[in-house]
């Protein structure tokens, strides 16, 4: 089954001619067949275009400052939990729900590390792993009253916010808690090992940088097979080709700029791992296409089989773990546990969510979406602060970017629906 948002326009042989007959100019032209897909994906094509613009424009605005290899690992640290919190709420909007909960989540789980890691010097492996667990029975407990008990998310999650705030400040007892562990703050602060010669650029990094080149284009193909062999649509072989070079070539210019300075932090590598596994989740299991169905049609999945009560109530469990692993993140970046942490978290994650192509009535959007919405207001607050604009207008233009993004998927739902 394809996925609701990834399926392309077009076949190999394209309405009216062959292949053959758009390179010589006969029948469709190529042209046509590229708009045809770009039509039929618009929403996810036109959030990279307009992040590929963003960044274009920052990087004029402020004579290249943006693009330099220190920003852009500051642009990855800071909005580390941001891309974490996207993921889930993203998986959470598509099956139809809204969690609130989850800023006061990730500062509460982040007060539980660092309790245990400063007052009772607990090994920091041991305190992550224990916030991991506090995280998944948070979501238990609020999926619980969504799936079984029939309470609406919006009412179960704003009460959990009230509930995970006032937590965090009883546990922090409204003070601070510093400093966190050294091999704790690694996860933001910390980068790959330099192996192998000098040669003025970090040696692992640019290996990795191949080998997602290799493996990103050995995904684009086998998910075109599979198409194929279901006689689904896809992009003639010449787009195909030069949709690869395209994703080779920002893969590159990423990993040179990188591996220019210090290499690929560790945070990236724990999203990078992310986005796989939840990116194939949503995309090849059963549970995956049982969260679309339900964002999609929720009366005719159940008829279907899904059993619906499991699917929220593991969405919720998952989006516990995510706030608590983005609660973790964010306390080792500060290197302190703050009563303050998580404040307007839930709103970023739900931006990003919808900046990157969820639907508001939910069964549409992708995880490398969740991290494109991410990344759209990461690079915008970071080009703003470079550019020193006031924190006032900076809100106005993301609740404006975010009023745009909601309006765009509404207006081609009517133009479908027409």
């Amino acid at each position: 089954m394809s996925s609701p948002v990834e399926t392309t326009a077009t076949k190999d042989t394209p309405p009216g001619g062959t292949p053959e007959d758009g390179e010589n100019g006969g029948g469709i032209g190529w042209a046509e067949v590229l708009l045809q897909a770009m039509r039929s994906n618009l929403r996810q094509y036109g959030m990279i275009v307009a992040l590929a613009l963003i960044i274009v424009l920052f990087a004029i605005w402020t004579d290249g400052t943006t693009v330099t290899p220190t920003n852009v690992t500051n642009i990855i640290t800071q909005n580390g939990y941001v891309f974490i919190l996207a993921i889930g709420m993203m998986i959470v909007i598509i099956a139809g729900h809204i969690d609130l909960s989850v800023g006061s989540l990730a500062a509460f789980t982040g007060a539980i590390a660092g309790v245990l890691m400063i007052n009772h010097h607990m090994a920091w492996p041991l305190a992550m792993a224990i916030s991991l667990v506090v995280g998944a029975i948070a979501g238990a407990w609020q999926g619980f009253w969504v799936a079984y008990i029939g309470v609406p998310s919006f009412i179960v999650t704003l009460a959990g916010m009230l509930i995970f705030r006032g937590g965090t400040e009883i546990l922090l007892k409204g003070q601070s808690l510093a400093p966190m562990p050294e091999g704790f703050t690694k996860i933001t602060s910390g980068y790959l090992p330099t192996v192998g010669p000098n040669t003025n650029y970090h040696n692992l990094t640019l290996l990795l940088g191949l080998a997602l080149i290799g493996w990103t284009v050995f995904s684009e193909w086998r998910s075109r097979r599979q198409q194929a062999a279901y006689d689904l649509d896809v992009l003639p072989f010449g787009l195909f080709v030069l949709k690869c070079v395209a994703i080779g070539a920002a893969i590159i210019a990423f990993t040179m700029t990188l591996a220019s300075d210090q290499g690929y932090p560790i945070l990236l590598l724990i999203l990078a791992g992310l986005l796989i596994v939840f990116g194939f989740v949503m995309r090849n299991t059963v549970i995956g296409r049982h969260v679309y169905a339900l964002g999609g049609n929720q009366s005719a999945a159940k008829l279907s089989g899904v059993k619906s009560k499991r699917v929220v109530f593991l969405i919720f469990v998952n989006m516990g773990v995510l706030a608590a692993l983005a609660g973790l993140v964010a306390a080792a970046r500060l290197q302190s546990a703050t009563p303050g942490a998580g404040v307007n978290y839930e709103l970023e994650a739900i931006s990003a969510a919808f900046i990157g192509g969820a639907s508001s009535s939910g069964g549409v959007g992708t995880v490398l979406g969740a991290i494109i919405g991410g990344l759209v207001l990461g690079v915008l607050n970071n080009g703003m602060s470079i550019l020193s604009v006031g924190s006032d207008w900076q809100q106005v233009i993301k609740g404006l970017v975010l009023l745009a993004a909601v309006g765009f998927d509404i207006y081609n739902k009517r133009k479908v629906g027409s």
